[in-house]
């Protein structure tokens, strides 16, 4: 099976971006040639764009403690594993403190970084990253893998207390999810929402087949169609036949 995640407002849409580019950033900083750490590197200044743009600190704050909260009323619920749910508050409270620690604005401390800075300025130009623009830098790539993966680390890991509150809220959010089952008549599916909050859809279907979901929703309807993917330039069509899926409804 394979799932689409649709974010319904902008606030999860930010959280979904964050987590991807955390993810690939990780992967590629773990690696050890200089190619690997160029990238890490832009998914470092990625973060930094896409987490400046709003109080994500603050809001993850107050969404963790209100988690906190949700959860520890479930204390002495037979329905509920003790286990677990300690398990689970636990991390609520270790991240929080963590996220507590931070102090300043995101990533000020790589903004005070005038080495970096002009790297970033120039990545924002197509090949700007040659090495007769930025000797310097060229000079750091040919530099032994154990140092270039020391430095990227220590420019990252300050970052990973908010990568680790994204990942308790998305799970969480996920962990919500209600799932129906329906037809797409013809490829396309319409059902009224009727005014419920929404904060994540999530279509489920067959990977083998070949087609790919669109969707928009409001608080009013849900709108999926079903396409056939196209890599050739072509504008994708509509399917023709009744697809069968599962749609997640997701909300904290």
């Amino acid at each position: 099976m394979i799932s689409y995640e649709f974010p319904i407002n902008e606030r999860i849409r930010t959280l979904l971006r964050l987590e991807h580019l955390y993810d690939r950033t990780a992967l590629f900083a773990g690696r050890a040639d200089a190619v690997d750490h160029h990238v890490a590197l832009l998914g470092i200044f990625e973060i930094m764009e896409v987490a400046s743009r709003a109080d994500l600190k603050s809001d993850l704050l107050q969404e963790l403690e209100r988690q906190r909260q949700t959860l520890a009323s479930l204390r002495n619920n037979p329905h509920i594993s003790e286990a677990a749910l300690e398990g689970v508050l636990a991390e609520i409270e270790t991240v929080h403190g963590r996220m507590l620690d931070m102090t300043g604005k995101f990533g000020q401390y790589l903004r005070e970084n005038e080495w970096l800075m002009t790297i970033k300025q120039r990545l924002s130009i197509p090949g700007g990253a040659c090495e007769f623009d930025l000797p310097s830098y060229h000079y750091w790539q040919q530099l032994p893998a154990e140092r270039r993966q020391a430095e990227v680390d220590r420019w990252f890991r300050p970052l990973t207390p908010i990568k680790q509150g994204i990942d308790i809220v998305l799970r969480l959010l996920r962990d919500s999810a209600r799932v129906s089952h329906y037809t797409a008549h013809l490829g396309t599916f319409q059902q009224m929402s009727g005014g419920k909050t929404i904060q994540l859809l999530r279509v489920t279907l067959p990977s083998d087949l070949p087609v790919v979901p669109e969707l928009s929703a409001n608080r009013y309807a849900i709108n999926v169609r079903f396409v056939h993917p196209s890599t050739s330039g072509e504008r994708p069509r509509v399917v023709e036949s009744d697809i069968d899926f599962s749609l997640g409804y997701c909300n904290l």
